[in-house]
């Protein structure tokens, strides 16, 4: 079941949005990245009170907890005992077992129910998972000494149908638990990601819940000077980002390097400029228009006809009228499914209806056109709606944010990586555009500050940048592309099979 990105709070439920959507996630490994004592461990108690009361045939196991000390293991069964009899699950009262740990006797806490199954918190040794079933939730993950194999232990527990979950705040940016984050988003692992800031937990009602239960009256200035002075408590503003908005220390900076982006140029690909002179967009539109189209067959018509008519094609998009760039990138899949620049075309200072002409003189003429992605903020939009007028859902309008950033950036690095997106000109100013990419708040962006071209001549805002990763992120949708259908002559087999039942 998928639940609305944002549910408002309601005092009448127990559970805030961002809890709800956790308990709602059934994939077999998920991980959240979250601010400090935002409820989460309360709400995956709820989850696992639910999954040990079920019979084995309705999908009921153990579920084993592994806290980072005694008092998390202690706090968590409560909190299972206290969802239990809410729900009136049938269950027994909480109960001390001694654990034996190598050398040590670790007294530690479960709660069983009628159903044969248990919740219990375990040790973080890893050893303490062997020949167990069952849910493993590891909490405060990225504080946990030995997380590497402990994950190890819990994951080969999921060859039998079991499910781990990773919560946890942030511990520094180079930490397992903030690998396997980044991971995850640029598609080399399949867990499910959930962030929660406190300012997410905010708008879906933390603090009101925190009012209601504390019987104060809240109001949004109580609600805002409660947020501050959690923030100014902290020793540091990079404690404070970490602590509560999932911002890993020491994760801030340009993010990416000179040498991971000119190992993927190639001095191959073509750049195609045109600044278009003062005073153009004042001349007759007609005349514009027979300017831009001359302009067009003589220097775009040679570039698409050496396009492979056999390879998927896909387009980027990045818009500005005057002062930036307008920057159309075009990507085609080769053979291995390595995406490839085939050229990029730059505009500047040129009226929205040629715009409209010339990138649709583009879209026409690409070979197995399979999606472009258009920057669809502000005036953006008009060309946006132009193009998906004329390809329909072959074109996606997209609004940049900080959450559409978060995860779409990550695969777009990954691919640089790994060496499956290459072909980009080997050019001073892409080359600038791209290393103008920096981390704010744990997100890759292009921050608003905007540098003069190496001729001097031009104001860039990382515009070709931006129409790289949109055209990177067309490649990776998948679309549906017509088939046509071909008669033929009916199959031998079926002449030989007639007459047979």
């Amino acid at each position: 079941m998928t639940l609305p990105d944002f549910i408002p709070f309601d005092p009448n439920e127990l559970l805030l949005g961002y809890q709800k959507r956790w308990i709602a996630d059934k994939s077999p490994l998920k991980i959240a990245e979250k601010s400090r004592r935002t409820g989460l461990t309360w709400a995956e108690a709820a989850d696992d009170a639910l999954i040990a009361s079920l019979a084995k045939k309705d999908g009921g196991s153990d579920v084993f907890y592994i806290g980072s000390n005694k008092e998390m293991a202690r706090e968590f069964i409560d909190a299972v005992a206290m969802w239990a009899r809410a729900f009136n699950y049938a269950a027994g009262e909480i109960q001390e077992e001694v654990l034996e740990d190598e050398d040590k006797a670790i007294l530690t806490y479960v709660i069983y129910f009628a159903s044969g199954f248990k919740v219990k918190a375990l040790s973080s040794n890893p050893k303490n998972l062997r020949g167990m079933q069952g849910v493993v939730v590891i909490d405060e993950a990225a504080f946990h000494e030995y997380l590497a194999e402990v994950l190890k232990a819990a994951l080969a527990l999921t060859m039998w149908g079991a499910k781990v979950r990773l919560i946890s705040t942030h511990n520094g940016a180079d930490n397992l638990f903030n690998e396997l984050i980044l991971d995850s988003r640029a598609g080399k692992k399949r867990y499910s990601v959930h962030t929660i800031t406190l300012d997410d937990a905010c708008a879906e009602g933390l603090y009101q819940r925190i009012c209601q239960v504390s019987k104060q009256v809240w109001t949004a200035d109580k609600e805002a000077e409660w947020k501050e002075n959690l923030l100014n408590d902290t020793a540091t503003k990079e404690d404070a980002e970490e602590e509560y908005y999932c911002v890993p220390k020491n994760g801030s900076g340009l993010w990416l390097s000179r040498a991971l982006i000119e190992r993927q140029m190639s001095e191959n690909t073509p750049v195609i400029r045109y600044q278009a002179k003062d005073g153009f967009s004042l001349e007759p539109e007609p005349a514009r228009y027979k300017e831009m189209n001359d302009w067009c067959e003589k220097v775009l018509t040679p570039v698409l006809q050496r396009l492979s008519p056999d390879l998927l094609h896909f387009f980027g998009e990045d818009f500005a009228r005057s002062g930036d760039m307008t920057s159309f990138v075009v990507l085609a899949q080769q053979q291995n499914l390595t995406k490839q620049v085939q050229f990029i075309v730059e505009l500047g200072n040129m009226p929205y209806k040629q715009q409209e002409q010339i990138v649709l003189f583009i879209l026409k003429r690409l070979p197995r056109f399979a999606g472009g992605a258009f920057d669809g903020r502000g005036n953006g939009g008009y060309l946006a709606e132009s193009a998906q007028d004329a390809f329909g859902s072959l074109i996606e309008s997209v609004q940049l944010s900080e959450k559409w950033y978060r995860e779409h950036t990550a695969p777009f690095k990954a691919a640089l990586e790994d060496g499956e997106l290459e072909g980009i000109p080997k050019d001073a100013d892409i080359l600038a555009d791209l290393r103008s990419f920096q981390v704010v708040k744990g997100v890759p962006r292009i921050p608003d500050k905007r540098v003069k071209s190496t001729d001097g001549k031009n104001k860039r805002h990382g515009d070709t940048a931006i129409a790289l990763l949109l055209a990177h992120y067309a490649s990776r949708q998948l679309v549906q592309l017509p088939v046509k259908a071909h008669s033929r002559r009916p199959r031998a087999s079926r002449k030989m099979t007639e007459g047979y039942n």
